[in-house]
């Protein structure tokens, strides 16, 4: 019997009593490991040798991971200065017990993201408590961290390992591991002899003008044998599903806005009818700015009407706050917590000119919120904000254009709850089900704009509104569970290239 000089060699090196990896048998055939494998696949399907495969894991700390295990966890830091500062016995300010733990930074947001998924205690509007049957030094992720240090990989908890890999403090390398062993046949052949062909595996210019290739014996390919991953950059799925919004809206007849991330209290709060003492305008739901602190410019006139709509109210009956109202509030600088300030820049004509009825606008960007961070909250996040400019627009108008917006991404069990917000009357909420947990999620609140903010901003018209989250509109796409997989620092690389894009 006559075969390929490598199928010959890995018969030769083969044992028919054990199994061999393939890597050792092409030590001892002297070949590449990719030739003995194909070599391995080619004899298989001839029946001369089994090949069989497993799948070996390899965990390696990241530095990040390495400073840890020498170090302490971030919650572990932020438990320690929660109980020596009382939380255990009531709820303490967070900022004192951040700044006691000696956190800075990214290591911050880390330590609170961590915090409450523990069960070491609660985080609540800026306040904080201590569970004190929690013990931080039998921390699963920590004793895992240890346990891959110490190559113990075998001893830690295989939950913890996937957490910490989510956390990107391991490295996870997966490699295949082959190995062959001679069938009856595989000894038979031989016991009867094989001998090595002369084959040719690359067909040159000189063998096709000297005829060559027809006399010659070209060595076979398994076209089916399994080639190495290459993992490679991609648009990420968030981005792909806000551009496929973008082109939903564009399709229904919408606009696109465009404005700063960090703007004014004026256009982010006080064009909405927000009272500046409402509590979502504190620093614990808002991302002030040190530099600059206020905007340089805001149109007078617009601004002494809205002054006089929370001080006076709008119209014969309307009452105002009688709260407080300054412009130097309404000139400090934050960075947006929702993008309807670039809606009171459109609205009022100041962003590109007066707007005449029918209008429909829309931005999908992001907004940040000083949120405690959960599976369905983050930092920052993107809003899907849109309105509506027309006559007699009423709440069927509204429900009907998110009836058919949803649609668009198979979802169709909306759900629909009324809501109070300062701005619009009347408003609601909206939600979905969730297509894994069977939870219902909420996506988005909306409304149609009082008189309060539209008279103001010089509209004499209807304007229905929303702003929707991006994030949980993916969570009910795909199924993500936690947005905390997809989207920041603790990200789940490996989900993201193995989801598959919905079109």
């Amino acid at each position: 019997m006559k075969r390929p000089q490598a199928q010959v060699a890995v018969l030769q090196a083969a044992d028919a009593q054990e199994d061999r990896r393939i890597d050792d048998v092409a030590a001892e055939a002297d070949l590449k490991p990719e030739a003995a494998t194909r070599a391995a696949f080619e004899l298989e399907a001839d029946g001369l040798v089994s090949v069989s495969e497993e799948t070996l894991e390899h965990y390696e700390l990241t530095d990040e991971g390495d400073r840890y295990v020498r170090e302490s966890l971030p919650e572990q830091d932020l438990y320690e200065a929660a109980i020596d500062a009382g939380a255990a016995d009531g709820p303490v300010q967070m900022g004192q017990v951040i700044g006691a733990s000696g956190l800075e930074g990214g290591a911050v947001d880390i330590a609170l993201s961590n915090y409450a998924r523990k069960a070491y205690g609660s985080i609540d509007s800026g306040e904080i408590t201590a569970n004190q049957d929690a013990d931080p030094g039998s921390d699963p992720e920590m004793l895992a961290l240890e346990a891959v240090a110490d190559r113990r990989v075998d001893d830690a908890d295989t939950d913890a390992l996937d957490q910490l890999e989510r956390r990107g403090l391991l490295d996870v390398r997966e490699e295949t591991v082959r190995s062959v062993q001679l069938t009856d046949d595989g000894v038979t052949a031989l016991m009867e002899g094989v001998e090595a062909a002369e084959t040719v595996d690359q067909l040159t210019p000189e063998m096709l003008t000297s005829g060559e290739w027809e006399d010659v014996a070209f060595t076979e390919y398994n076209v089916e044998a399994d080639a190495e991953d290459v993992s490679h950059g991609k648009e990420h799925i968030l981005r792909q599903t806000a551009n496929r919004v973008k082109d939903t809206l564009v399709g229904m007849g919408f606009s696109e806005m465009e404005g700063p991330h960090a703007d004014a209290q004026f256009w982010i709060n006080d064009c909405l009818f927000m009272p500046q003492d409402h509590p979502a305008r504190t620093h614990w739901d808002q991302f002030a700015l040190a530099e600059p602190e206020e905007i340089g410019h805001l149109p007078p006139d617009l601004v002494e009407r809205v002054r006089s709509a929370h001080k006076e109210g709008v119209g014969p009956d309307g009452e105002g706050y009688h709260s407080p109202w300054t412009e130097d509030i309404a000139r400090g600088m934050d960075l947006r917590g929702h993008t309807t300030s670039l809606s009171m820049r459109y609205l009022s004509g100041h962003q590109v000119g007066e707007l005449d009825p029918p209008e429909r606008y829309f931005s999908v960007e992001k907004v940040y919120r000083n949120d405690t961070l959960d599976p369905t909250h983050l930092l920052e996040f993107f809003q899907i904000e849109g309105w509506v400019m027309a006559e007699e627009l009423s709440v069927r108008d509204l429900m009907g254009t998110f009836t058919e917006f949803y649609e668009q991404f198979g979802i169709t069990d909306l759900e629909f709850k009324p809501h109070y917000n300062p701005y619009t009357e009347p408003s609601f909420e909206l939600f979905g089900t969730h297509p894994e947990t069977g939870e219902v999620v909420e996506v988005g609140n909306s409304g149609i704009f009082r008189d309060e903010v539209l008279t103001p901003l010089g509209v004499d018209c209807d304007v229905m509104a929303w702003g929707l989250s991006l994030e949980r509109l993916l969570m009910l796409m795909y199924g993500f569970e936690d947005i905390r997989d997809v989207h920041g620092t603790l990200c789940d690389l490996e989900l993201l290239r193995e989801t598959e894009v919905i079109r």
